[in-house]
């Protein structure tokens, strides 16, 4: 069809048929919320890099759930700051961690919505590596065994599902088996399965606090340069029992996304990393673009690449730009 016959804008001159023809589609029930909670009652402190995200008690995280839940946001994702930090992240896997007590307070005040917990141990380490070090390097198979007692004391806590992020080589499948072991095998794992050695994860770190004191994640994060590893990657935790994959960060890596669609059918999240919600606010504060357009422009972008889920900072203004 070539013009004058064919007019793309008989369509587009007319709103109406431009909702009708449109391929892509945003729902708020395609949005989880990130929250990082840690003890303490004092007041909340806003994350320097990330405006209008907070480090936050228990029962401000309380607080905050229920805005998320009144504006339909289906599903929160948890980050915990410990009171105190060690070598092994025991914090992570106690019964009276900080995330286990957020948790439980969620699910008693805000029954309906889910909670997702991330599952790694950088925020616990005094090290901010993501498991045991041995001779300078995170020792895969030995960390697997922390991983595992972690999300287990998530779900008996009340966790709704269990997102690993270490990218440890067989974390679905040990988390997978001691979740069936006991008795929680209807517990769902959201696997972190294509994540990246990203300099887009900066403010983050200072969000969960979890900056490396030595060297970087290099070693068990996958090669910005690669792309048929996200494929392999994919495939092993699908096969190791992950009910939804996740691409992690988002934006620079839209290509990885189309491709993970393309090749699986399961449900595929991606997490619009700390720096992409950083970056989109700071030109927003100096007035250099339309935050609410560049925000859901973004959203759409996600959900046309192929994803069914976004994680995103963004969740609550995306849920009210939405019910306009």
């Amino acid at each position: 069809m070539f013009f004058p016959q064919f007019r793309a804008r008989r369509i587009r001159g007319n709103e109406i048929f431009r909702r009708m023809v449109r391929e892509t589609t945003l729902s708020v029930n395609d949005l989880i919320y990130p929250m990082f909670s840690a003890f303490g009652n004092g007041p909340r402190k806003e994350i320097s890099s990330m405006p209008g995200i907070y480090q936050q008690s228990i029962t401000d995280i309380v607080a905050e759930a229920r805005e998320v839940y009144a504006l339909g946001i289906p599903a929160v994702i948890l980050f915990g700051i410990p009171e105190t930090k060690d070598a092994v992240g025991s914090d992570a896997y106690s019964d009276s961690g900080i995330i286990q007590e957020t948790i439980r307070a969620l699910k008693k005040e805000v029954p309906g919505l889910a909670v997702i917990t991330d599952v790694c141990m950088c925020e616990y380490t005094d090290h901010g590596h993501c498991g045991i070090i041995k001779d300078g390097d995170v020792d895969n198979d030995a960390t697997l065994e922390l991983l595992a007692k972690e999300a287990l004391s998530h779900v008996k806590a009340g966790a709704d599902m269990v997102a690993p992020s270490d990218m440890m080589d067989g974390r679905v499948a040990a988390i997978r088996e001691i979740l069936d072991e006991n008795g929680f095998d209807a517990i769902p794992i959201m696997s972190y399965a294509v994540k990246y050695a990203s300099g887009y994860y900066g403010p983050f770190r200072e969000a969960a606090d979890s900056t490396p004191q030595f060297g970087d994640r290099r070693s068990y994060q996958m090669d910005p340069a690669n792309r048929l590893e996200a494929l392999r990657e994919a495939a092993s935790d699908i096969e190791e029992g992950a009910d939804i994959i996740m691409v992690k960060p988002g934006l620079p890596y839209l290509d990885i996304v189309r491709d993970i669609r393309n090749e699986y059918n399961l449900p595929l999240a991606v997490y619009n990393v700390s720096g992409e919600y950083s970056m989109v606010k700071a030109a927003a504060q100096n007035g250099w673009i339309d935050e609410e357009r560049v925000v859901m422009e973004t959203m759409l972008g996600f959900k046309r690449a192929g994803a069914d889920i976004i994680i995103t900072y963004h969740a609550k203004d995306v849920a009210r730009w939405l019910k306009k």
